[in-house]
């Protein structure tokens, strides 16, 4: 087994098909040819005796293939792409290996001789005859790994999901003919629309950031480019940010080309479910695939369209190992396959910006007068305007938004968007308005119901005997009312009106058209069947005022999609924000001008050098463990160092995972945040750097970890 006595270590991808060559990890290898034939007395396999795997450890510095001879026995079932399972880590002892653990892997090639001048350890079984890792997807793996500075092992188990012999026992269906070319439909709406679908239709490769208009047709719309990428004799892949739509989606593409053309993967469908699913696709049964994250590595045979909606979504950041984000893959896989490409929402990201900016794809919208045609009525309340009502006092709501609720009540639901889900999620000092603490752990304290006890948020113990340290004081006030307490006061304001929630514990796929005050939490809004008849957007300032660099980006992508959810001005559809009117979202949402906004987003991060413009890095871990690492590391020139900062410490649940799995310290332990930053066309050079000074101390035996992560979500 070449490399498990360290004797002979090679990269990962060395022999991958399309990786690169990367370096040897020890400097010296010995390349004897040597040729088994047999195993203690086992016959091995003639013609192709030795087999390369991957192995599933996950571990930078075993980042690389190993070689195992194959017995004559598993001579038909090992192939490349099938699983198998290995034994790892034996030692050489008279001539032969003994020991060692047995794990899992993939063969990625059959060969003729080995690298490694000793015996070779045999498969100890193939696990299944079905070639899950196919060349293609391999290759995708590889680039993703290099791209995130992550081990190739990782990256595989995020593109291949868990066996189930049982789904692997049932055959596929046999794939349906194309479907014809569908119509344009609602795509008129937008200039080049029709032209696009076209496209799609002759096979070409057209790439496009899509604005879609607000209302219920961009479901209907993202799955008619897909039917017309099949009607071109060609596949399609649709990534989503949740569940719900993608349902809708799935549903609006069944009712346009009907069913059995398309498998729909998201976690609701269950391990086994998913896995048949899965395996239709890469049986080449099913062309089309409409799923959530992991969707995004779905080996869909002839890809002709990858497209991804709402990119802004963190749903969309992988919080596992290497954390790639879906639409960074989905770019890799629009390049490398050359596929036609759509990245679509109700608002623009800067990295979408970037791209148009760039000229690597081209702007799909409409027209101003379709999307006055689209959009509701937008308006504004200031907090200072909030704060000198009486009537907020008493229901939160001022004038305005009080009146356009009792009106919209009488023709239809309203939608009440709220930041913040649980009761009463912030407490402060009602005296010197400090925020309430924990006596024990410093977590906040948190109100869940009405005449109950603070408890904190951290640690959960009870604070009946609260006092303030720095004033004294024994009363406590809301700092924060989350969507619970926020459902009691609007149901005291309208006690005829039915109230309901939608938020994490439970989240309402769709409403009724009756009369009802639906309140949700950012994410989980309900989809009315008719379209709301009003939206409030309160607390806006929860929003506006995080420490986030894309605070004012995130704020106006979650408004937009509430507001997008409201009938059209036309039909007396209104939303009332409840911010700051003359800050710059709130201008965009008044507009409705994301793309706007973004081009202005991405001018500043230009002038700043922040990212998407420039390529970043963050380097993780206590002092001590990142100045190691940066003695270690061999930067590429001109990168710019920013920091290290300290980090806050987690909670005294112990060390875990911040937004978008970013690392949090341990309680009572210092970590720092260090961030590498390098000008466009550097970005490679820097996850290979750093990908090689994680693996020197490894090997070197480093006892404190560091993390990496490239291109952090969270850099405020």
């Amino acid at each position: 087994m070449s490399g498990e006595n360290g004797q002979d270590q090679r990269r990962a991808g060395q022999e991958a098909p399309g990786g690169e060559q990367l370096a040897l990890i020890r400097a010296t290898v010995r390349k004897t040819r040597a040729k088994p034939r047999t195993w203690h007395g086992a016959a091995l396999a003639e013609g192709l005796p030795v087999a390369r795997v991957l192995v599933d450890k996950g571990l930078l510095h075993l980042d690389q293939f190993f070689d195992y001879a194959v017995p004559a026995a598993m001579d038909a079932e090992a192939r490349p792409g099938v699983r198998v399972r290995v034994r790892f880590g034996a030692r050489v002892v008279g001539g032969r290996r003994e020991g060692g653990t047995l794990h899992d892997g993939f063969i990625v090639e059959r060969r003729t001789d080995s690298d490694y001048a000793g015996p070779l350890a045999p498969l100890a079984q193939v696990l299944s005859a079905e070639p899950v890792l196919a060349p293609p997807l391999l290759a995708l793996c590889r680039r993703v790994a290099d791209r995130y500075a992550g081990a190739l092992a990782d990256v595989v188990q995020l593109a291949v999901p868990p066996r189930m012999a049982r789904a692997e026992r049932k055959p596929s269906p046999e794939p349906l003919p194309y479907p014809p070319a569908p119509e344009p439909g609602s795509w008129t709406r937008y200039g080049t629309g029709p032209a696009y679908l076209q496209a799609l239709g002759r096979g070409d490769t057209p790439r496009a950031v899509w604005l879609a208009l607000p209302g219920p047709h961009w479901p209907r719309e993202l799955a008619l480019a897909m039917a017309a990428t099949l009607a071109a004799g060609r596949g399609a892949l649709a990534v989503l940010p949740d569940g719900r739509s993608a349902a809708r989606v799935d549903a609006a593409l069944t009712e346009a080309i009907g069913a059995g053309h398309h498998v729909m993967l998201t976690a609701d469908a269950g391990p086994e479910q998913r896995y048949q699913r899965w395996l239709s696709v890469s049986r080449g049964a099913v062309r089309a695939v409409i799923g959530t994250r992991a969707a995004m590595f779905a080996p869909v045979a002839d890809l002709g369209l990858v497209a991804l909606w709402d990119d802004g979504d963190s749903s969309h950041a992988e919080p596992h190992a290497p954390q790639p984000h879906a639409r960074d893959v989905l770019l890799l896989r629009a390049r490398e396959e050359r596929t036609a490409f759509l990245l679509g929402g109700i608002t623009s990201t800067v990295e979408g910006a970037q791209l148009v900016d760039s000229g690597w794809a081209l702007p799909l919208a409409a027209s101003r007068d379709e999307v006055r045609a689209a959009a509701p009525l937008i308006r504004t309340v200031g907090d200072g305007d909030q704060a000198r009502d009486e009537a907020a006092r008493a229901a939160r709501l001022p004038s305005l938004a009080w009146q356009v609720t009792k009106e919209a009540l009488t023709r239809g639901p309203v939608l009440v968007q709220v930041p913040r889900r649980g009761y009463v999620p912030r407490l402060a000092c009602d005296r010197c308005r400090e925020p309430a603490r924990c006596s024990a752990c410093a977590g906040p304290l948190e109100l869940r119901e009405q005449t109950g006890t603070p408890h904190c948020g951290w640690c959960g113990r009870p604070a009946a005997d609260w006092h303030c340290q720095e004033c004294g004081g024994f009363r406590l006030r809301a700092q924060v009312v989350g969507a619970r307490r926020t459902a009691e006061e609007l149901g005291r304001a309208f006690p005829r009106v039915p109230v309901r929630t939608s938020g994490r514990d439970a989240v309402l796929a769709t409403v009724g058209a009756a009369p009802a005050l639906v309140i949700a939490t950012p994410g989980a809004e309900p989809v009315a069947d008719e379209g709301y008849a009003a939206a409030l957007l309160l607390d806006g300032w929860a929003l506006l005022n995080r420490p986030d660099l894309r605070a004012g980006e995130e704020a106006l992508r979650r408004w937009a999609l509430a507001a997008a959810l409201v009938r059209p001005a036309a039909e007396n559809g209104t939303v009332v924000v409840l911010a700051e009117a003359t800050l710059r979202p709130v201008q965009a949402l008044v507009r409705w001008d994301p793309a706007g906004h973004a081009v202005r987003e991405l001018a500043e991060r230009a002038e700043l050098r922040f990212p998407p413009v420039a390529r970043m890095a963050s380097v993780t871990g206590t002092p001590a463990a990142v100045a190691d690492f940066m003695e270690l590391v061999r930067l590429p020139a001109g990168t710019d160092l920013l920091g290290p900062v300290p980090l806050p410490v987690a909670g005294p649940s112990g060390a875990g995972r911040g937004r978008a799995g970013a690392p949090t310290p341990p309680p009572g332990e210092m970590w720092e945040r260090l961030l590498l930053r390098v000008p466009p066309g550097a970005g490679a050079a820097l996850a290979a750097a750093l990908k090689e000074a994680q693996v020197q101390r490894v090997t070197r035996g480093a006892v404190e970890p560091t993390f990496i992560r490239i291109d952090p979500p969270d850099i405020g």
